[in-house]
């Protein structure tokens, strides 16, 4: 190949609509993490960990099934539960079903903590991404977002309880 020749790869509607996924995947998540700081000494990630937590039956998880709605490694799951236990978050024990297995367990503290910085994230959610959308396009969204998650991994992933 010639050093005039363009590699071959996405069209130029793929790589418009590309830019602007890859432009989302890094501002997005800068937003999030920004806003959980400042006002709740919390990372996204540890957020997310602790929802998942909070709206788990008797607010316990498997750590392997918890690693798996974060989209995460253990060892990384298990260095943000430590920092979570540092605060009084979040607690883990042998899982008494299996002792092979540990469980993450939401304290009290941690489920104040849910309370208190969930109402500003979801604020922040509903400003960048809700309000900049129809409902048709909030569907297709959720959609397409399935789609790609499925194509990238098909463990199941975290889904939010159903609201009674």
């Amino acid at each position: 190949m010639s050093t005039s020749e363009a590699p071959q790869g996405l069209n130029a509607e793929q790589l418009q609509v590309w830019g602007s996924l890859a432009t989302l995947l890094e501002r997005l998540p800068v937003a999030l993490d920004a806003q959980l700081q400042r006002d709740s000494d919390l990372t996204h990630f540890e957020h997310g960990v602790l929802f998942a937590l909070d709206t788990a039956p008797d607010r316990t998880l498997r750590m392997s099934t918890l690693a798996g709605y974060a989209s995460s490694t253990l060892s990384r799951l298990s260095r943000a539960a430590a920092r979570l236990e540092s605060k009084g978050w979040v607690r883990r024990a042998p899982d008494p079903k299996d002792g092979r297995f540990t469980l993450a367990i939401l304290t009290e503290d941690g489920h104040d903590k849910v309370l208190l910085s969930t109402p500003a994230h979801h604020a922040l959610v509903e400003h960048l991404v809700f309000d900049a959308l129809s409902q048709t396009q909030v569907r297709q969204l959720q959609a397409i977002s399935h789609r790609i998650s499925a194509a990238v991994n098909t463990a199941p992933a975290w889904t939010a309880p159903t609201v009674r």
